[in-house]
């Protein structure tokens, strides 16, 4: 399994890992259901405010999903970052996937923190517990197909 994602998806992540270090950023990337194309960024609040745990607010994660579901929209990607570890699935993690079909993007703002430094930017596919890694593809911008 591949996740594709154009190059300014990318980097709008990686801006707001760096952007709230030394606390852990989150958000969603939506797309047309059932078409696994990473279009709609929704840059989130983390309501845990921490720097080892996320946490959707509610009323915000209501509303997304209310207006993805009004927009025949899905959550394509899941993402946050860990600003202490590398970017891997904490238990934590794990027992909070609940969309088999989404893509868990974990970005470590560890190395660099809010510098220019390179990030690790990886991604799994969590279902029933089970975490499987896929590959990364970057891409200019998204085929039209």
């Amino acid at each position: 399994m591949v996740l594709t994602i154009d190059q300014a998806t990318y980097d709008a992540i990686v801006a707001h890992a760096k952007r709230d270090h030394p606390d852990e950023a989150c958000g969603i990337v939506a797309g047309p259901q059932g078409s696994d194309r990473a279009e709609r960024l929704v840059e989130m609040v983390n309501a845990a405010g921490s720097p080892t745990f996320y946490e959707f607010d509610s009323m915000d994660l209501l509303q997304l999903y209310k207006q993805m579901d009004a927009n025949d929209e899905e959550p394509v990607v899941i993402y946050h970052s860990h600003t202490a570890t590398g970017a891997y699935p904490s238990r934590t993690d794990i027992g909070l996937a609940q969309e088999p079909q989404a893509h868990y993007v974990l970005v470590s703002t560890r190395e660099h923190g809010n510098n220019d430094g390179p990030v690790e930017f990886r991604s799994y596919r969590i279902v029933d517990g089970e975490v499987t890694e896929e590959e990364v593809a970057v891409v200019a911008q998204l085929s039209s197909n």
